[in-house]
């Protein structure tokens, strides 16, 4: 999805859980048909592991007539990561790619030295009302593969490791969690856990991974007694166990992380890489037409902003 132009989310009050080293309160921005909450990037904290971007999609109805038509953009230096709950978003870019992203499923896009592509409803859902609802995370790719060819890849949900037990729900959609390991494979130490649990129940969330946070989806989830609700994200600390229980209406849950990057991240629109002087040849790129383009998607496209 194009890095909309929404305000960077704010910080929110200290929490008295000594594990959390912040909590952020995402901003929403309107598009008209459906409301985006942005969590990352913001001012306080820009990366968690490799995450990059964190933009929670609807919960959103949309009528017959309205539709999701994000036109034909641009990426660099990133992999984004497109999973539903609720919906589907007709996928195309610029290697040729046409898929239908299903909830449960995962589009993982690696822009590398750059790729092209459109979101939009798929025609079998146009002319009546239909659901959206899901996330799309951008993943900073490390030094060493920032100028790679582009690559997309479609990961089904049947295909990704699942867990039900002691009140809990969930699925391994990148990396390894609990003995389980997704078959996702990104370019770094990423964990991407979709994880519901019922109340008064308890999950944990081990300290091996460095940098680690929480999205909550719905529902209120419980920390070392602190009640936090839903459309909030906390970020914890390094080397620190956390136990997530579900509050009185159980919660729903991303759990995500992983190794730090290493070195800095720029992110200007739709581009990040390591280096500004990359992202000015990107944005000339754009504004003078040498990205490829989208097959069967090539009669509209998004400007370069001009800020």
């Amino acid at each position: 999805m194009s890095f909309f132009p929404g305000i960077d989310p704010e910080a929110g009050d200290a929490p008295a859980c000594d594990a959390i080293e912040l909590l952020v309160i995402p901003r929403t921005t309107d598009l008209g048909n459906f409301q985006v909450r942005r969590a990352l990037p913001t001012a306080k904290r820009r990366l968690v592991g490799p995450f990059v971007f964190f933009d929670r999609m609807g919960p959103a109805l949309l009528k017959a007539g309205q539709a999701m038509d994000v036109r034909p953009h641009p990426h660099i230096g990133l992999s984004t990561v497109t999973y539903l709950f609720d919906g589907e978003i007709k996928h195309r870019d610029s290697l040729g790619t046409e898929m239908v992203i299903a909830p449960g499923d995962l589009n993982l896009m690696t822009a590398g030295r750059g790729i092209v592509h459109s979101e939009r409803s798929p025609e079998n859902l146009r002319g009546r009302d239909h659901s959206i609802s899901g996330l799309q995370t951008w993943l900073a790719l490390p030094d060493q593969y920032e100028e790679i060819d582009p690559i997309f890849a479609h990961t089904e949900k049947r295909d990704m490791p699942t867990f039900r037990q002691d009140g809990l729900d969930g699925r391994v959609v990148i990396g390894a969690f609990e003995g389980m390991t997704s078959p996702v494979k990104v370019f770094s130490d990423t964990i991407y856990i979709d994880l519901k649990i019922e109340a008064g129940r308890s999950a944990p969330f081990a300290a091996e991974w460095e940098e680690r946070a929480l999205y909550i989806l719905s529902g209120e989830a419980v920390i070392a007694g602190d009640h936090f609700a839903d459309n909030q994200l906390l970020v914890f600390r390094p080397g620190v166990p956390i136990t997530i229980t579900g509050g009185p209406m159980g919660c729903h849950v991303m759990l995500f992380g992983g190794a730090p990057m290493g070195s800095q991240r720029f992110i200007w629109w739709n581009f990040v890489s390591s280096s500004k002087e990359r992202i000015e040849q990107a944005k000339e790129e754009w504004r003078t037409g040498r990205f490829d383009i989208v097959p069967g998607d090539k009669e509209e496209f998004i400007p370069l902003p001009e800020r």
